[in-house]
């Protein structure tokens, strides 16, 4: 049986306009990420890779092209049915962890729940499980500034799990991690991957990482092939 399609995005074209200069930094750009695949997209600097990923989650409009997220073009979204889309859907994982200072590991993890209206304790109980998941639940109570970079990282890994979605867009996980947390982190999305079936596109530097992926995808000037490997 063939595997569900999560991101579809074609010929999507990107390019930046300041003033009469204007730089081109996507150009048909076409491919398809399926139920349960990690897909690694590696490039030099300035590549254009974490603007892909700003397109592939809906917090940027292309300027060309289609992107539909498990058979939805976010082109037909308004902005608040985008959202709702992108916080059922899209989990996001980010170089720096964006978690909220004043809030608990838990309190942060269970947020996207209740954004979506989960009674605060059914968001709980889910949020305290993932946390365990990634072996943070004696952390629970702590503060973003109580952890150590590598706690708050599977936390913000948590978060972007917590309302299991259909994929997970992750620009430099372990870019800001030492050699130690960020192999913890790698080992991290390959079992959250196989346990949930979650799919993983992940923006990397690190060919240790992007070589564990299921493909890799590689920008340059502009255009995206598959390589064997980096």
């Amino acid at each position: 049986m063939s595997k569900e399609v999560v991101l579809d995005c074609q010929q999507l074209s990107h390019t930046f306009r300041q003033g009469e200069l204007s730089v081109d930094v996507l150009s048909d750009v076409s491919f398809q990420v399926l139920a349960g695949e990690r897909v690694a997209i590696v490039g030099s600097s300035g590549s254009g890779k974490s603007t892909l990923l700003h397109l592939l989650g809906g917090l940027d409009r292309p300027t060309a092209g289609t992107i539909k997220v498990k058979g939805t073009d976010l082109s037909t979204l308004k902005e608040k049915a985008k959202g709702v889309l992108r916080n059922r859907d899209i989990g996001f994982i980010y170089q720096f962890h964006h978690l909220l200072p004043e809030f608990s590991a838990l309190e942060n993890v269970s947020m996207p729940l209740l954004i979506q209206g989960y009674p605060k304790a059914k968001a709980t109980l889910a949020a305290h499980k993932i946390l365990t998941e990634v072996g943070l639940e004696h952390r629970a109570a702590h503060r973003p500034s109580e952890l150590s970079g590598g706690e708050r990282q599977r936390a913000a890994i948590a978060r972007a799990l917590v309302t299991q979605p259909a994929c997970v867009l992750a620009d430099e996980p372990t870019g800001n991690l030492d050699w130690k947390n960020a192999d913890q982190v790698y080992e991290m999305i390959l079992t959250l991957n196989q346990t949930h079936q979650t799919s993983f596109v992940v923006v990397t530097h690190d060919p240790k990482l992007a070589n564990r992926m299921d493909r890799v995808l590689q920008l340059d000037q502009g255009k995206l092939s598959e390589v064997d490997h980096v």
